[in-house]
């Protein structure tokens, strides 16, 4: 069982907080309204305890899916990592997400900015909760309490700026009839985002008690990440170098890879060295909120008992981010773009029935291609060899692939899958927030920008190193190699800043793809128009129906509207419109 935060027994203790509460009133005259919690009931240490939990909770989105921190529309598919998948008219929403065609009263769009305020509100209580404690809750409490809140808060507002760009900070001085109504959106926020990490990092302790708590390293490295977000790489790099001599999990495991690529996506190994900070799950508790629920829909199709999920074929890795992992002979990847060419685009089954004869490719790829996508031939997991179309909703909308990486191995099922609600496909799988490899990489674009082209190419073969072990290749059940797999590292040095950036770009790309990373990371090197609309190009090809004739528009969709609602809410002269809108 894992030893970390527990959002069933954080809710549970806010309900016992509510019913103790109001059980030895003298006259029902003088009941608060039903649900309502007096400041005297939560500024105990449980209480400040629970709801401090609740910001934790929040981390998913809970009822605003796309509020989560995986991104998995936000960051991936418009990144090209996948395309929406599924059936054209299933969650139909999303289509004008991933065709960069955003309009300003798309509930979608909404949910990603109520979501990460609500978190922002929850974690505001707890920092104005600690203002009016009670005597059991010592300075020490005060101290890491209000250090996991202020972490949480830069978190949400993190998520918030990369996505909006323009938005309000509130703290928590502002509330209803206190001016939050009042607060603009035209007030550069990157220094309060900042500020709130700093302040993580400088007052939480290096462990924790639960493996799912932010720690002091867990708020270096993401401090350091909104350093990278700001270009300012030398304060980045100072960070680094200490989160990588020094740097440890919650639970004191000093920061490593794990050996297996593959296990950092594995629910068995939740909480492993590689863990920086994740959203925690957990399976079969009484109830599926407690599960890692944002992925129910990312499924293979209709695979009754000989696969994972069964609905709804959402997510479905693109053709580019296939061809991505082809590798030369000499076990690189092709930083010229060329991968997408005849003759290197990887073989696929687009266009036939699971009946119809095919051969896999058997072209040299990197490894990590087949932990990251699902293809036709090839074992999926411990299941059986993924069947092509069969397990495909809607090959002509999406394509022949269907998402692996935070798929769950028929040996889990009942333990650490949750079989209680109406789909299979809710986990104990962590989502990862920000893990090592992550890391690795963000420091060799530090060290690139400011430090040693060798120290950059030293933290990417560490990376390529991990998955060029053999013991984690993707084997069939005699044991043999499923593919030719032929992956090194890089030998040479590299020979320019240009060089050295694109071999760690693209290296993040293929390590990271389906994380929430892609979209975000081309936004913040400049190169998204570029990046995007070559994919949407050759993409919008064999995809004709879901992508063709759509592109990205350079300094308009690098940012997603302010919902309509929240203009008319509060009005134009408080919040104003983000620029093409």
């Amino acid at each position: 069982m894992k030893n970390n935060i527990s959002k069933k027994g954080g809710l549970a203790l806010l309900l016992v907080i509510m019913l103790v509460g109001y059980s030895c009133k003298e006259s029902f005259l003088t009941i608060p309204a039903t649900g309502q919690l007096d400041e005297g009931q939560l500024s105990t240490k449980k209480g400040i305890e629970g709801v401090l939990v609740s910001v934790y909770g929040q981390l998913n989105g809970r009822a605003n899916r796309m509020a989560s921190a995986s991104n998995w529309v936000w960051g991936s598919i418009r990144g090209g990592d996948a395309n929406k998948g599924t059936d054209p008219g299933d969650f139909s929403d999303i289509n004008p997400i991933q065709r960069f065609e955003y309009q300003t009263t798309q509930g979608v769009i909404l949910d990603k900015w109520k979501g990460n305020y609500e978190g922002v509100a929850r974690a505001n209580l707890v920092i104005k909760l600690l203002g009016v404690a009670q005597e059991d809750v010592t300075e020490a409490d005060k101290k890491r309490i209000g250090g996991e809140a202020r972490f949480l808060r830069s978190h949400y507002y993190f998520e918030l700026k990369r996505g909006f760009n323009n938005v309000p900070f509130v703290d928590e001085t502002k509330d209803y009839g206190t001016g939050i109504e009042s607060v603009p959106n035209t007030v550069e926020i990157w220094p309060l985002i900042e500020a709130d990490m700093k302040f993580a990092y400088e007052n939480l302790p290096e462990t924790q008690g639960a493996a799912g708590r932010a720690n002091k390293w867990a708020a270096a490295a993401y401090l350091a990440k909104i350093y990278m977000y700001q270009k300012k790489f030398t304060e980045a790099k100072a960070l680094y170098d200490l989160i990588i001599a020094n740097g440890k999990t919650t639970n004191g495991k000093k920061y490593a890879l794990v050996p297996k690529f593959q296990d950092a996506f594995k629910a068995a190994n939740d909480n492993n060295s590689e863990s920086v900070f994740a959203i925690q799950a957990a399976a079969n508790t009484g109830s599926v909120n407690n599960a890692n629920p944002e992925f129910d829909l990312n499924w293979p199709y209709n695979t009754g008992p000989n696969g994972p999920g069964n609905c709804c074929s959402f997510f479905q890795p693109s053709f580019e981010l296939g061809n991505s992992f082809r590798t030369d002979a000499s076990g690189l990847p092709y930083l010229d773009g060329s991968y997408n060419t005849a003759g290197k685009e990887l073989k696929t089954d687009m266009g036939l029935k699971s009946s119809d004869a095919f051969t896999p490719d058997a072209g040299p790829v990197d490894p990590r291609l087949d932990h990251s996508i699902g293809r036709r031939g090839l074992p999926f997991l411990d299941w059986i060899d993924h069947p092509g179309n069969d397990w495909i909703r809607n090959q002509p909308n999406a394509g022949p692939y269907t998402p692996k990486k935070y798929a769950y191995y028929k040996s889990d099922i009942g333990s650490l899958q949750d079989n209680s609600s109406w789909t299979p496909g809710y986990t104990a799988i962590n989502v990862n927030i920000i893990r090592y490899a992550d890391v690795l990489l963000m420091a060799a674009e530090a060290e690139i920008e400011v430090g040693s082209l060798e120290k950059a190419r030293e933290y990417v073969n560490l990376v390529r190193t991990r998955a060029a072990n053999p013991e984690s290749f993707v084997k069939r059940a005699n044991g043999a190699v499923a593919a030719n797999y032929v992956i090194n590292t890089y030998k040479a040095p590299f020979a320019s800043k240009d060089a050295a950036r694109t071999a760690v770009r693209f290296e993040r790309k293929l390590e990271l793809s389906g994380e929430g990373h892609r979209f975000f990371d081309l936004v913040r090197w400049e190169i998204a128009d570029s990046a995007i609309n070559a994919y949407l190009t050759y993409e919008g090809k064999k995809l004709s129906g879901a992508l063709g004739g759509t592109k990205f528009t350079s300094k308009k969709n690098e940012f997603l509207p302010v919902p309509q609602e929240q203009i008319d809410l509060l009005g134009k002269d408080v919040l104003v419109q983000n620029p093409g809108y």
